[in-house]
């Protein structure tokens, strides 16, 4: 099984590339759109992307609508983080505008790093003044009404827990922008590309669990602390109920 693995993922990363180039070189016309087209243009080349990717891997995505994700409205998007494949899945099961709070070093990574800036608003989390920088440019995006995404353990989780402790950013901006938050599950990333090796994948499913709406109408930042409560509290129990498949098993493992 390892021995397969280490194949696949060599498969997995050489296909990777190729389509990377190739939608890399689709995207250059954006050098010349503003910064909403150009990420906009960006993010439905790189969903379209990831339908190619998915196919030629054999990894399918499924979305559980416990509660449906409206299209028409704009959503501060919490996801649990397990695995690289995130971003991936992320992109392809949400189909509308949309704008992830990554990290900045990925801008460094070649190809794949002009399309990350185009379509993410990157943090140094390190820097107390990029941070605020980053959340000051979330709140700019939601207010042109394009949903943003926050992973709000900050980094993968590695423990046997269900999350990790999360972080303010996201729910500072929910209160501040008065938007809506919209809580999402990944349940099989860790499967499918464990966050130790980039030797570790396998094909098969990843699904996408919608939670129901989280409203801030009216929160004020007193209410900070209560409303990233609320917001782990029905995360973590509902990654319970699915029996995620981390929790309870060694971080290395």
């Amino acid at each position: 099984m390892k021995l397969f693995k280490v194949f696949f993922s060599v498969y997995v990363m050489v296909v990777f590339v190729v389509l990377m180039m190739v939608v890399f070189v689709l995207a250059l016309p954006t050098i010349f759109m503003g910064r909403i087209t150009g990420g906009n243009y960006v993010y439905r080349l790189c969903s379209i992307w990831s339908d190619i990717w998915f196919s030629l891997i054999f990894i399918r995505t499924k979305k559980i609508d416990d509660h449906l994700f409206n299209k028409n409205e704009k959503y501060i998007i919490v996801p649990n983080h397990l695995s690289y494949l995130d971003i991936p899945v992320l992109v392809n099961v949400f189909r509308k505008p949309l704008r992830p709070l990554g990290k900045e070093e990925m801008i460094r990574i070649p190809l794949f790093g002009f399309l990350y800036k185009k379509v993410a608003v990157t943090v140094d989390r390190s820097s107390a003044e990029n941070r605020t920088k980053s959340l000051n440019t979330l709140k700019s995006v939601i207010g042109k009404g394009i949903s943003i995404l926050v992973f709000p353990e900050g980094t993968f989780n590695m423990s046997d827990r269900p999350l990790k402790e999360f972080y303010n950013g996201a729910f500072r901006v929910a209160i501040e922008t008065q938007t809506r938050i919209k809580p999402v599950l990944f349940l099989d990333t860790f499967d499918r590309m464990h966050y130790g090796s980039v030797f570790s994948f396998t094909p098969g499913k990843c699904r996408v669990v919608y939670l129901p709406d989280i409203e801030v109408d009216g929160l004020t930042i007193g209410d900070l602390e209560a409303l990233k409560q609320t917001t782990f509290d029905a995360m973590a129990s509902k990654l319970l109920d699915y029996h995620a498949s981390w929790i309870g098993k060694r971080p290395d493992a």
